[in-house]
């Protein structure tokens, strides 16, 4: 489908080998926008599903519909990397846990957990990046975050290597899961490969080629789509002229935020409960 307008959403399945960064620029030049961000980070090595909003929409990015996260991982046991992943050196050996030991190390990073973050990721620290620290050879020392891993599930061992998807919170490093996951079973272990299959309501099986995107061969989904999940509130004349001032409406839907929509179903502006009424916290049309 050739791109005709360029406010809204692109979903983009990000091949190995390229950063994030890489795809929004290939963006920017294909649809002739530089208003790209994207919602959630895929390294280099990673494949799978980049959300890139476009336009106007990135302002909805604080409002997106983008978790859960799914990926489906492969982790090797026996060896542990400098980066978590398959590209990184080898910097620790072990034996290959046994199924009880996996098993608990499973349950102990599901839930509410700490996480530290990779030596080799985007993490800041005194506006040093962690990765470009670990690369000089002086990592630096990385506070752990606080990240949710709702499940593992599809378990498959089969060598010395374990095929799962993971579901999780944004900000969970899935290679730094592997990395913990071999030491908690007393082995070593890292991430062998990475695909994001899913970020909250957008899969990668409707997502563009690399290639496609390139082209303008893809779909630019109306912003809408970004706030699927919200109740949806029809603006009459009237309160629409009202919501692209700013202005609070009636409210005639339940919910404590709502998609507000002109009488075509485009998004106009999504806003808050307050007591009967509607307050806009993010205005698009005549932005």
């Amino acid at each position: 489908m050739r791109i005709t307008t360029t406010d809204g959403l692109v979903l983009v399945d990000k091949p190995a080998g390229v950063t994030s960064h890489d795809v929004v620029m290939v963006a920017r030049r294909a649809l002739g926008q530089r208003r790209i961000g994207h919602a959630g980070t895929l390294d280099p090595f990673a494949t799978g599903l980049l959300v890139l909003l476009v336009g106007r929409a990135t302002r909805l990015l604080p409002y997106l519909d983008a978790e859960p996260k799914v990926y489906d991982v492969t982790i090797r046991f026996g060896a542990e990397t400098d980066t978590d992943d398959a590209t990184g050196t080898v910097i620790r050996s072990a034996p290959l846990p046994d199924e009880g030991a996996l098993d608990a190390a499973i349950h102990a990073l599901t839930g509410e957990i700490e996480q530290r973050p990779p030596a080799y990721s985007a993490k800041q620290v005194n506006g040093q990046r962690a990765h470009a620290a670990a690369r000089r050879g002086a990592p630096l020392e990385l506070p752990p975050s606080r990240v949710t891993v709702h499940a593992w599930s599809d378990l498959e061992m089969a060598g010395d290597t374990l095929h799962c998807r993971i579901t999780c919170s944004g900000g969970t490093y899935v290679r730094a899961l592997a990395r913990d996951l071999g030491r908690l079973a007393g082995s070593a272990a890292h991430a062998a490969s990475l695909r994001r299959v899913q970020s909250g309501a957008f899969t990668v099986a409707h997502a563009a080629s690399l290639d496609a995107l390139r082209a303008g061969e893809v779909r630019v989904h109306p912003p809408r789509d970004a706030v699927a999940s919200l109740p949806v509130e029809m603006l009459d004349p009237e309160s629409l002229a009202r919501v692209r001032h700013g202005m609070a409406v009636t409210a005639s839907v339940e919910g404590v935020r709502a998609a507000l929509v002109d009488d075509a179903g485009a998004l106009v502006a999504v806003a808050d409960r307050a007591g009967a009424e509607w307050r806009p916290r993010l205005v698009l049309a005549g932005d």
